[in-house]
């Protein structure tokens, strides 16, 4: 697992924030507009100038309304492993068929077993 100093986290968040903020078409004032901070200290924090907090990050979450774990993957949304296989895929295939394409098919599809399972 790679080590990051905590200053390179810092910038990384604050970049991702930056970007976050240039995709939506947004300016730093949206933050203090839509939270408890001011255009000055939204400014500190993302240029550096003032240290970075859980709280800072939190923060920048809940007004772009994303996880905080997002704004360290931007542009990448993190998915956890088992969400993928929460919900299982189900699919349904509808062919008309002529009779005799129709037992071909179902001979391709279930080999000799086909009259078993259609007899039950």
């Amino acid at each position: 697992m790679k080590t990051i100093k905590v200053m390179e986290l810092q910038t990384l968040i604050a970049q991702n924030v930056r970007k976050m903020l240039n995709d939506r078409g947004l300016a730093q004032a949206y933050i203090a507009y839509n939270s408890e901070y001011g255009e000055g200290k939204v400014s500190k924090i993302l240029n550096g100038e003032q240290k970075m907090t859980i709280s800072d990050l939190s923060l920048f979450a809940r007004v772009l309304s994303v996880k905080e774990i997002d704004i360290l993957t931007y542009p990448d949304v993190y998915v956890p492993v088992n969400a993928a296989d929460a919900e299982p895929v189900e699919a349904v295939l509808q062919i008309k068929l002529k009779r005799d394409k129709k037992d071909q098919v179902l001979k391709l599809v279930f080999g000799d077993n086909n009259i078993e399972i259609l007899n039950k």
